[in-house]
């Protein structure tokens, strides 16, 4: 026993209560103190001491046994509530693991949009330059049809064996089918590849879920920013990645020589380096898995709060059960949350997909005629505004504002920034790359923050032992939503720029006339009483 100095409140006695967990230092709460042997004015208030000592050190191993009690050794989710139940302050690095676990995900899901317009003429399956965009279209959504045959899977398989299994897996995935479609050499082959890697990586949900278990709720809307901005942030790098480094025999001869893998191959540059980043990463997460699946101390305050609450727990476990019990698809905050997800989705591919083409359209057909550079550069500046705002804006707007309310004025917004698109190519210069630029940064901004605000819902309105279906099933459907959005939005590009001189909405004017369609029937759905909010 050893005395600590409490300021001027006198004199407390910190003790080494025997855990069962490695030793964890008890502090007596103030108030409760103790004398060292032979230091006692008297008998009677030594025993008196001592009865308190040992009242304590009842109570510490009664309140640790009920502790011990909800969990099971070698249960992941088990081990997640001990986490969680231990750690009250901000879990940074977890966040970075998952930051970086769904970067890697993110990164090759849009990295072909700058160079596909290129890789399609190669393959020389169009006619006409106007049909590239169609077959464009069917290319970028085989990644998104491919998840959403399987993400339901992997979001079982991630409930039942925990989630390394299965973000193993899709880095292993990212890893060779990203670097197979760098290698493709005709329509087909790009298709299979972006179709299997799609199917085969099943990273998002179980991240997504794993996100909300390592936190407080008070610190949800944090996670769920870090999910949306890693996302958001894959989406914009990746075609930036894509567009600095495709047809590297052409814009750096020196480096790579035309005869080279890379001349030959001139889109795998991008392909690699994100294939090499993903191994990095799966590297990463067996080292950080390693760490996180040791033991952690549990301090008394957690011990003693979990007493006090043992009886409330009990009760909301017994609801919980008959919670759990009731089907997802009847659950109307979950489903009407991902209805309404889905049509932003929708919108999101749909306006990637057109962005892309319509960045490396001729001016003939309404287009900025840019370079992949070009646009590698503008996605690049979008990426970097993104991250800041995510990070260090978001959340403190979700605590004042709210999921929802947020998703409404992002909508609004959105809808606002792209009727101005089609009168931005009458500029030129530096004002036009300025406006770019910055109407970019907004539309990739507003589309996370929309996003992240439906995500938050989505993991409120179930259980924890739901999370992983749960979010199976949302991206089961917004994965079918994102394989239309490219095939619908290359569609539209393709027919409007067939039409530069019709009367009504001429040529791009019907492009962003008709995102906005989209946009605005998301709105509407955000509202009464087709969006339920859950309960807290």
């Amino acid at each position: 026993m050893a005395w600590v100095r409490s300021g001027s409140e006198g004199w407390i006695l910190a003790l080494k209560a025997r855990t069962a967990r490695k030793g964890t230092p008890l502090l007596l709460p103030h108030g409760l103190w103790v004398v060292r042997e032979g230091e006692a004015k008297g008998g009677g208030e030594e025993r008196m001491m001592a009865e308190n000592t040992e009242a304590l050190l009842e109570k510490d191993e009664k309140a640790r046994a009920q502790v011990e009690a909800r969990y099971r050794d070698g249960c992941p989710g088990c081990n997640i509530d001990r986490l969680r139940e231990t750690n009250r302050g901000v879990p940074y690095k977890l966040f970075f693991y998952v930051w970086i676990i769904v970067l890697c995900a993110a990164l090759p899901i849009s990295s072909l949009f700058p160079f596909l317009y290129f890789m399609i003429r190669d393959f020389k399956i169009a006619k006409r330059e106007e049909d590239i965009g169609f077959y464009a279209g069917y290319v970028g959504s085989a990644f998104m049809f491919g998840r959403a045959l399987t993400s339901v899977l992997w979001g079982m398989i991630a409930d039942r064996y925990g989630r390394k299994p299965v973000i193993l897996f899709g880095t292993v995935t990212v890893v060779v089918f990203n670097t197979l479609f760098g290698l493709s050499t005709n329509f087909w082959m790009a298709v299979s590849t972006r179709f299997l890697l799609g199917s085969l990586c099943g990273i998002l949900g179980p991240m997504r879920a794993y996100a909300s278990e390592v936190c407080r709720k008070e610190y949800q809307a944090l996670a769920m920013s870090i999910i949306s901005t890693s996302w958001g942030i894959g989406l914009v790098i990746g075609p930036a990645i894509g567009g600095f480094f495709a047809q590297p025999a052409e814009k750096f001869p020196n480096v790579f020589p035309k005869k080279s893998i890379f001349g030959r191959f001139p889109y795998l540059l991008p392909c690699l380096l994100i294939s090499v980043f993903s191994l990095g990463v799966m590297v990463e997460t067996l080292h950080m898995h390693g760490e996180n699946s040791k033991e952690c101390d549990i301090p008394y305050e957690a011990l003693e709060a979990e007493e006090n609450k043992t009886s409330k727990e009990e009760s909301q476990r017994n609801e919980g059960s008959h919670q759990t019990s009731r089907s997802l698809l009847r659950n109307w905050p979950l489903m009407s949350s991902i209805i309404v997800c889905c049509v932003f989705q929708f919108h999101d591919m749909a306006y990637t997909e057109i962005f892309s083409l319509w960045a490396i359209s001729p001016w003939k057909f309404g287009g900025l005629s840019y370079s992949t550079a070009d646009v590698g550069e503008v996605l690049a500046v979008s990426g970097f505004g993104l991250l800041l705002f995510q990070l260090f804006l978001y959340a403190r707007v979700e605590r004042i504002c709210g999921p929802i309310v947020i998703s409404q004025v992002g909508a609004v917004l959105s809808i606002i920034l792209l009727s101005s698109y089609p009168f931005i190519v009458k500029l030129t210069g530096i004002i036009l790359a300025i406006l770019v630029d910055s109407a970019s940064i907004l539309k990739n901004v507003l589309a996370v923050s929309i996003t992240t605000g439906l995500f938050l819902l989505q993991n409120r309105a179930v259980t924890q032992e739901q999370r992983g279906a749960a979010n199976g099933i949302s991206l089961s459907a917004m994965s079918l939503f994102k394989a239309m959005g490219p095939a619908a939005g290359g569609s539209i590009f393709s027919w409007a720029q067939k039409r530069q001189n019709a009367s009504f909405l001429p040529g791009n004017h019907m492009v962003f006339f008709l995102l906005n369609v989209i946009e605005a029937l998301g709105l509407l759905m955000t509202f009464k009483p087709f969006l339920a909010q859950p309960k807290d």
